[in-house]
């Protein structure tokens, strides 16, 4: 079955810099479009960047645009977000997901409610 593992979140301060992983199992990891998205406390889930099955397309967020860096290993299975200067605002629990393809369009690739699989989560807090 399809398997999303996050991992790299913590605590940090304003600033700081962390680096997210996602691990794929259960799919041909390279043939499909991930995304990463948020959920901050009392917000809904926010889409944050989408990556193509090649990594040759990068869309992002404009909150995170210039901070963030989506990028993947289709070798080890494994999708990354860098995250750097980042603020209290980004605290959130942090998803990666699969796309059904390898790209789409923006419209679609935004809307993260809708994607089939997802991982479980986790936590990124930025606070001094």
């Amino acid at each position: 079955q399809v398997q999303l593992v996050e991992s790299g979140g913590g605590l940090v301060q304003p600033e700081g810099s962390l680096r997210l992983s996602c691990a794929g199992s259960g799919f041909t990891f390279p043939n499909y479009a991930l995304t990463w998205a948020r959920q901050a406390p009392g917000k809904g889930l926010e889409w944050v960047s989408s990556i193509s099955s090649g990594g040759q397309f990068t869309i992002y967020a404009d909150s995170v645009k210039g901070r963030f860096t989506i990028s993947r290993d289709n070798r080890k299975n494994t999708l990354y977000l860098q995250m750097n200067s980042l603020k209290p605002e980004d605290t959130a629990v942090y998803y990666c997901a699969k796309y059904y393809r390898g790209w789409g369009p923006r419209e679609d690739l935004f809307r993260v409610d809708v994607y089939e699989y997802r991982g479980q989560g986790t936590q990124v807090t930025v606070s001094s």
